[in-house]
């Protein structure tokens, strides 16, 4: 068979089953991500009518264009809407660490959760709410004693301490990584170890916290979408998004780590610069997420498996399709949340524990059969 050129006006051979075929799976693969972003659009829509208070399509409608000011109005632009643009970054935010760090360390299981990044971003906050008072609660003792000392205040301190907490579960994985070359399995053994220790630590500085201070840090570590002002999704979301673009440049670097380290330094990838920067930006996103919303369990390592599950390895599909898929959970868990309570909302980290969970044990399980 021939196919016209239309450019010079000749004629040119079959392209062949295989090109037909990758663009036939293309194709595929850019109607699935558009029915995705279709779905995660009416979900959004659907969250804000949904709740306590009920309010209907056009009552939303007009809230957004500024005709109604009465108490949708409130309900909207103060209540729903910053609680569903949190889910939806916070999720993008989540998958794409989860996948970069999977990428990077090459393990299916790591995860900013299973690695100990996110007990350790813990950790670094609830000494910033404790130790060092911020927040604008009632200090207790050692928050007396320490403010003097530790002239920072606010979530600028929470944040900065969630990412030291952070980045020190980073370096002690990546030390351990790459100079004493673990395998997979054995990375995930240190991940849950320094989960432990990061643990034991938030118990150990609750233990010297006032009523108010513990409270505030065990409430701040369940995992909720709804504490986020617009100034703080603004942080998020540009810092998500820098960072995704970042990966969308060096997808096949990270293309080319996927077929090994001496193939990657083959191909001319600066394998050690890539992992560490990487790390750090991953760790990053995971850091900003838990500080603003505390610990969201499980879904940096569930988005991604799904997103391999819909598209394969390639990073140039799996990077949009893993921040996606992650903002479609984050917000579908917690919009269910809120319509199993009625009034109020069950933590989302209490529902993404329950969906990645058994995934994890599955994942576990499949390892060790092979």
């Amino acid at each position: 068979m021939e196919y016209i050129d239309t450019r010079q006006g000749g004629r040119c051979e079959d392209p062949g089953p295989v090109a037909r075929l990758y663009g036939a799976s293309i194709a595929r693969r850019s109607l699935m991500f558009s029915g995705l972003c279709l779905l995660l659009i009416v979900l959004a829509v659907w969250a804000v009518t949904v709740g306590s208070y009920h309010l209907s399509i056009l009552d939303v409608v007009r809230s957004l264009l500024g005709v109604e000011t009465g108490t949708a109005h409130i309900v909207v632009w103060s209540i729903r809407l910053p609680r569903i643009v949190a889910a939806m970054v916070a999720g993008c935010g989540l998958g794409l660490s989860g996948l970069v760090t999977q990428s990077l360390l090459k393990n299916p299981l790591a995860s900013p959760f299973t690695l100990g990044i996110n007990q350790g971003a813990a950790c670094g906050a609830a000494f910033a709410i404790v130790v060092l008072g911020v927040g604008g609660l009632e200090q207790g003792a050692v928050a007396a004693s320490a403010t003097q000392a530790w002239p920072l205040h606010g979530m600028c301190a929470v944040t900065l301490c969630a990412f030291l907490g952070a980045m020190a579960a980073t370096v002690v994985i990546l030390i351990l990584a790459r100079l004493r070359g673990m395998s997979p399995e054995s990375v995930i053994l240190a991940g849950i170890a320094l989960s432990a220790l990061f643990t034991s630590g938030t118990i150990l500085i609750q233990y010297f916290a006032s009523e108010i201070e513990l409270a505030a840090v065990v409430f701040w570590a369940f995992g909720d979408v709804a504490r986020s002002s617009w100034q703080e999704l603004w942080i998020l979301g540009c810092v998500t998004l820098a960072v995704l673009v970042y990966f969308l440049l060096n997808r096949w670097n990270l293309n080319a780590l996927a077929a090994g380290e001496d193939e990657a330094q083959a191909l001319g990838v600066n394998v050690t610069g890539l992992r560490l920067t990487g790390m750090i930006l991953a760790t990053l996103v995971a850091a900003l997420v838990t500080a603003f919303h505390g610990v969201i369990a499980f879904l940096g390592l569930l988005a991604p498996h799904i997103a391999r599950r819909l598209v394969g390895g390639d990073h140039r599909l799996l990077l949009p399709f893993s921040c996606l898929i992650g903002a479609l959970l984050l917000l579908g868990a917690d919009t269910a949340g809120r319509l199993l309570v009625g009034s109020g909302a069950l933590p989302v980290g209490v529902l993404t524990s329950f969906m990645g969970a058994p995934l994890f044990l599955f994942l576990l399980v499949r390892g060790i059969n092979r």
